[in-house]
């Protein structure tokens, strides 16, 4: 048996807003839950849990884990889940502790004397994502029927069998790799499981393949994606990563970007849509900007009317003529209950939904109206001709919506919780203030292994932060406040910062569609021009550089080998922008003097340049 939670089912998604849990919500009829690519099968741990039931009886499940290193300012996963706690018995993959509010924490653990002494070998990590598969035995449900209280299966279920010296019954894990997993409960969590999907990391489960009952759409270049039956005006731009549904329509002058239409959508003229998950028949009319918001199905928006970030529009909310919703706000035809039914129904809300439902729902599913029980807050005006509630949050609450938001985190929070991190650490005297250098804080356990494994997950996280600035077109001061945060989390030193980025740069001119070599220096000279000033922070002196030249002698080797017969031409671009100085480049090909010839391949193919340069350096002295 294999139970996936995540929520409930599409065709099982109440009507409204307000009548359900956050979990609910997000699963509703949306493009995310229409493709279902949240998990890819893990074969292998259905294997490692069935050999390992044979052999002992009292292994009920098995987790599957993957790596996903939250940040250290934010103390989150990309997904936007809190910091997870985890003690594993290393030799058997068994687990011992598992704490999922390390937030609240803030990121301490205390483990008991006892526990210490039971489990002579632990490794306690704190950057694995649960991804919500388990792997059971029937005996799991027999444990959930004999202990009725149970209602989470992570705080309840698993914290209890940990903690269970009777039954002795055990709970192991399996760490995936190349798998995709994942488990949407909050709105960022859709966010970006929903850009996966669009930038074909769950591939084959992507909306150009057809499975199940949905139709495919159409790919196009810089992964557009566009169902049948569209009617787009001639002057209307859609931008990269952005899905169209069926029968759609888009007016003059409209800019749509990074976001997904869903089916039977009506966009107007002069439009501006970017970042928004746009659901069935909504209908937009002309002048509208959205930022970053969620519309569900059969959502109007007059003409004029703006959504600020984090907004999330129920079904059939209508909203006024040029009236601002302001950012994070949550609007609903229903009006919001002000007093709580029963103390047993906040003790087992899911303290991960944004709001909690109080309307009394009978038998047949019709809601009661008895004013005498619930007592409604007064309506809210959303403009002329608008119609829905707009629903108030507590100040703690509010202060938290940035959390768990389809809108990027505020550059202004950022800097607070940057600011609070560094507040609260004690930095040794350095030339860098922000953070001690990964070579000042060796371990003595550490393999070079594993420091090579750090270094290769630290750059994929600062490529998947790039490549999301550069579709998002996120300003470069944010991006270098991400890549700080990331820098944080990793401990990592400014020169692996420029190596990363630089990496990120060029593999987004090589992946950017080209025919020629003359394409691809083309490629490589419009990224560096636009995003090249990234750089600048992390090259404070020419050993820096150096490293980055050596980085790019490592990607033409391995990952980008079509650069390899272009390695002067590059280098002689990134000498013009300033990104590499002289000095730098004439002591690389010093260093490689006494190297072996076949590290010097390159070297050998930038001498013209090499003389040039030296010759520049005599004349100039």
């Amino acid at each position: 048996m294999v139970a996936k939670k995540g929520g409930s089912k599409a065709e099982d998604a109440v009507e409204d807003l307000a009548r359900v849990p956050l979990q609910a919500i997000l699963l509703a009829d949306s493009f995310t839950t229409k493709f279902r690519p949240i998990t890819l099968e893990c074969p292998k741990a259905l294997h490692e849990h069935k050999d390992r039931r044979r052999k002992d009886n009292n292994a009920v499940m098995t987790m599957v884990i993957k790596q996903s290193k939250p940040s250290q300012v934010t103390r989150q996963t990309r997904l936007g889940t809190d910091e997870l706690i985890m003690a594993i018995d290393p030799g058997t993959k068994q687990l011992l502790y598992y704490e999922d509010k390390a937030d609240d924490l803030k990121g301490t653990v205390t483990l008991d004397k006892a526990f210490l002494a039971e489990n002579p070998s632990i490794s306690l990590q704190n950057d694995k994502q649960d991804c919500y598969i388990d792997i059971c035995t029937p005996e799991v449900l027999s444990l959930f029927t004999d202990n009725f209280d149970y209602q989470h299966l992570r705080r309840h279920f698993v914290k209890g069998l940990l903690l269970d010296d009777i039954m002795g019954y055990k709970i192991f894990t399996h760490e995936i790799h190349s798998s995709y997993a994942a488990r949407i409960d909050n709105f960022r969590s859709y966010d970006s499981i929903s850009k996966d999907i669009i930038q074909r990391w769950t591939y084959p489960l992507v909306p150009d393949v057809q499975f199940s009952i949905n139709s495919a759409a159409r790919l196009e270049r810089h992964g557009i994606y566009r169902a049948s039956d569209i009617a787009q005006s001639r002057s209307a731009q859609v931008g990269p990563f952005t899905y169209i549904g069926k029968g759609s329509t888009i007016g003059n002058n409209t800019v749509i970007s990074n976001s997904v239409v869903g089916d039977g959508c009506k966009i107007g003229s002069n439009v501006s849509v970017d970042g928004c998950y746009i659901w069935h028949n909504v209908t937009i009319e002309d002048g509208c900007k959205l930022r970053h918001s969620i519309l569900c199905d059969g959502v109007i928006m007059k003409s004029g009317a703006i959504l600020e970030p984090g907004v999330v529009l129920s079904f059939k909310v209508v909203v006024g003529q040029e009236f601002v919703v302001p950012a994070y706000s949550k609007v609903s035809l229903l009006p919001q209950p002000v007093k709580q039914d029963s103390d047993e129904e906040l003790e087992y809300a899911d303290s991960n939904s944004g709001i909690i439902s109080t309307t009394n729902t009978l038998e047949n599913g019709d809601s009661t109206n008895d004013l005498s029980e619930i007592q409604y807050s007064a309506s809210s005006d959303i403009g002329n001709g608008g119609r829905g509630f707009i629903w108030s949050i507590s100040e703690i609450a509010r202060e938290e919506d940035w959390r768990h938001s389809v809108a990027p985190i505020p550059a202004q929070k950022l800097i607070e919780l940057t600011q609070a991190v560094y507040d609260d650490l004690e930095f040794p005297d350095q030339d860098d203030p922000l953070l001690p250098l990964a070579d000042e804080r060796e371990s003595a356990t550490e393999s070079e292994d594993d420091t090579r494994d750090e270094s290769q997950y630290f750059e994929r996280e600062v490529e998947a932060t790039f490549l999301r600035a550069v579709h998002e077109n996120v300003k470069e001061d944010h991006i270098i406040l991400e890549v700080n945060s990331l820098r944080l989390s990793h401990n990592m030193a400014l020169e692996n910062c420029a190596s990363a980025l630089f990496y990120s740069m060029m593999k987004l001119a090589l992946d950017t569609p080209h025919h020629s070599a003359t394409d691809l220096v083309k490629n490589t000279n419009d990224v560096i021009s636009r995003w090249g000033k990234l750089l600048k922070p992390y090259l404070q002196g020419i050993d820096d550089e150096i490293e980055v030249i050596l980085k790019f002698e490592e990607m033409c080797l391995e990952s980008g080998k079509e650069y390899a017969p272009l390695f002067v031409q590059v280098l002689h671009l990134l000498y013009d922008k300033d990104i590499i100085q002289e000095e730098a480049i004439l002591n690389w090909a010093n260093e490689k003097e006494d190297a072996d010839e076949s590290d010097k391949v390159f070297v050998k193919q930038s001498e013209k340049f090499i003389q040039w340069l030296n010759e520049a350096s005599e004349e100039e002295d």
